[in-house]
């Protein structure tokens, strides 16, 4: 049985409380929690960066995956390094040089993914594979919580899992935008190995509970 890891999406957190959210996750179980920093340029929105990230890695244990939603994402890598991102996943429309960043990004001694916008063609990602620890397909176009899975996304996760079983790699594939408790074991049959829920899973406490929902829709252990 693969394993599946829910990594609840703090854009859809309590903002003014974010040191106890990430407290609560990590004594309901979760072991990931996703970041979704926004530069209000590549998105419309505005969220946090790394000051804020640097400040609450101190007081938590959890994986910290961090999706740059921002352009021109080579000039922060140090930067998310020193404040304590695990993986730093960059957007494949937001730089010119995808292969020196994803190498920049393992050099400062990160995991790397590396995230396609629901257009994107999965072309892009191919040559890049072996250097990846994880490939971000994004169900919604992203900027905004709450929005509905855009269905041949599915096709996408299914292509993308063949792709990296026919090359005998082991790079995650994260699926972000209209995750539910509905679609879940779907994506996961799919190919999905990390699912990023935000307000179908904090809109839902207590968290111990919608954490566990999650993993018998799944049917993982």
């Amino acid at each position: 049985m693969r394993e599946f890891i829910l990594s609840p999406s703090l854009l859809s957190s309590d903002f003014g409380a974010l040191r106890s959210e990430l407290t609560a996750l990590e004594e309901a179980g979760l072991k990931w929690v996703h970041w979704d920093v926004m530069d209000g340029a590549f998105v419309p929105n505005i969220t946090f960066g790394p000051p804020i990230i640097k400040r609450l890695r101190k007081t938590s244990g959890l994986f910290f995956d961090v999706h740059l939603m921002i352009e021109r994402p080579e000039r922060y890598i140090q930067e998310f390094a020193d404040a304590g991102a695990d993986l730093l996943c960059i957007h494949a429309e937001s730089t010119l040089h995808l292969e020196r960043t994803v190498s920049a990004i393992r050099e400062a001694g990160m995991q790397a993914g590396l995230s396609l916008n629901p257009a994107t063609p999965l072309g892009v990602v191919e040559y890049l594979l072996p250097q990846l620890d994880m490939v971000l397909i994004m169900s919604v176009n992203p900027g905004f919580g709450g929005q509905s899975f855009i269905p041949f996304c599915k096709d996408k996760i299914a292509t993308l899992s063949a792709m990296i079983r026919s090359r005998g790699l082991q790079t995650l594939i994260q699926v972000d935008g209209g995750v539910t408790l509905h679609n879940a074991k779907e994506l996961f049959d799919l190919g999905a190995d990390v699912l990023v829920s935000g307000s179908a899973f904090f809109g839902f406490p207590p968290y111990a509970e919608r954490h566990k929902a999650f993993q018998e829709a799944v049917g993982a252990k």
